[in-house]
């Protein structure tokens, strides 16, 4: 079971999310957050293998976020979810694509 953390400040995206995961048997979103500390903690108190996270949060700044994510849990995948295009973010190297 892939378990999945997903970051967003929007309920409604958050259940769709999780709505879409979960027509895979084989995932499950395991935790939600919609701030970037209440992820740390969710992080800290559980085991998850990847984290789906929103760069727009209204007072956090996703990059950061990223970057503390990667620092603190370098193994877990962060598939990072925007409605900015690539370029702005993983083409100009502020996001490396293998992260």
């Amino acid at each position: 079971m892939i378990k999945i953390l997903v970051v967003d400040d929007h309920p409604v995206v958050r259940r769709g999310i999780k709505h879409i995961v979960e027509e895979d048997p084989g995932m499950k979103v395991t935790g939600e957050a919609s701030t970037g500390a209440d992820a740390f903690t969710l992080l800290a108190k559980q085991p998850f293998d990847v984290v789906v996270l929103d760069l727009s949060l209204p007072q956090e700044n996703g990059l950061e976020i990223f970057d503390v994510i990667k620092t603190r849990h370098s193994g877990i995948p962060v598939l990072i979810l925007s409605m900015y295009p690539e370029e702005n973010y993983a083409v100009s190297g502020k996001i490396s694509r293998s992260s």
